[in-house]
């Protein structure tokens, strides 16, 4: 396991080392968080008045979990609930897309662009809303799995909800290179994964825990500005407002180093293809526990 992590480790730096290269990159985790921010307060006040807006507040803070379930009970609420995830998932996957295109063509030595990558991403439409239209789907089940139980639902709902995660991890790297639809994409995916679960996920956790790590001194800077408001308003102000921005980058960098190392990890699977910048014998070792039945066998 921790022979994983490591190899999880060298993984996100050899992702981080493509994102330095080509810095343009991270521009996809921009415009998508942008993007999501919109469509939020585009769907808020839909939301409100669908879920019933202050009698439904009125009526949770009198009932407790019986008036949270009140809005999944309401037929118009689920209908917007299901629209606000679709555009959502569709936005994601839009601009993860675009981001992997890109990736992929600079793991074969080319020098992608921001606008390469949108155009790639508007050739897959039809592959990216049916993602979306599944992803939707599985969000809203689980929300009403959720709200059916306050402890139960919420823990039947997290299982699935990390399963379903993990089957689906290489979806969009399958939607981008094979163009096929949202069932066979999830197949493959599953499939890829099979091979590849320890580095697949050790890549997450190692990308995950240097995120950590970056974020220790951003959250830092917050919560010290919040202690400097008692001494100068202004100084105060000015920290968090640096701890912000510099939670905001980490948070783009990381998801920009999820997808690169997604892709790669595809790309290798699929064809065997050694992508530029990363190791061969590193991403070998994803790959090497199936190998080794398929010569037992």
């Amino acid at each position: 396991m921790f022979q994983r992590i490591g190899t999880g480790f060298s993984l996100a730096k050899q992702s981080w080392g493509v994102l330095k290269s080509e810095k343009q990159l991270i521009m996809f985790p921009l415009l998508s968080g942008i993007c999501c921010l919109m469509v939020m307060a585009t769907f808020a006040i839909p939301l409100l008045l669908a879920g019933g807006g202050a009698d439904l507040v009125a009526e949770a803070e009198q009932q407790g979990q019986a008036g949270a379930d009140a809005d999944t009970q309401n037929p118009l609420y689920l209908v917007v609930l299901f629209l606000f995830y679709f555009v959502n998932y569709f936005v994601v996957v839009f601009f993860n897309s675009a981001l992997i295109a890109c990736a992929i063509k600079r793991f074969y030595g080319g020098k992608p662009t921001v606008g390469e990558g949108i155009k790639a991403s508007m050739a897959r439409l039809p592959q990216i809303a049916g993602w979306a239209l599944v992803s939707a789907s599985v969000g809203l089940l689980l929300r009403v799995i959720e709200s059916r139980s306050e402890r139960v639902g919420a823990i039947v709902s997290s299982l699935i909800g990390m399963a379903w995660s993990a089957l689906t991890y290489f979806v969009v790297p399958v939607l981008v290179v094979e163009k096929v639809g949202p069932i066979t994409a999830v197949k493959r995916s599953g499939e890829i994964l099979r091979k590849s679960w320890g580095e697949s996920m050790g890549a997450h956790i190692g990308i995950g825990f240097a995120v950590l790590l970056a974020m220790l001194p951003c959250i830092g800077l917050v919560i010290g500005g919040g202690f400097l408001l008692g001494v100068s308003v202004p100084l105060g102000i000015f920290v968090i407002v640096i701890g912000v921005i510099a939670v905001l980058v980490v948070s783009l960098i990381s998801s920009a180093l999820s997808a690169i190392s997604q892709a790669a990890i595809y790309l290798y699977g699929s064809s065997g293809d050694t992508p530029e910048g990363f190791d061969k014998e590193c991403l070998a070792v994803a790959f090497a526990p199936r190998r080794r039945r398929g010569m037992a066998s």
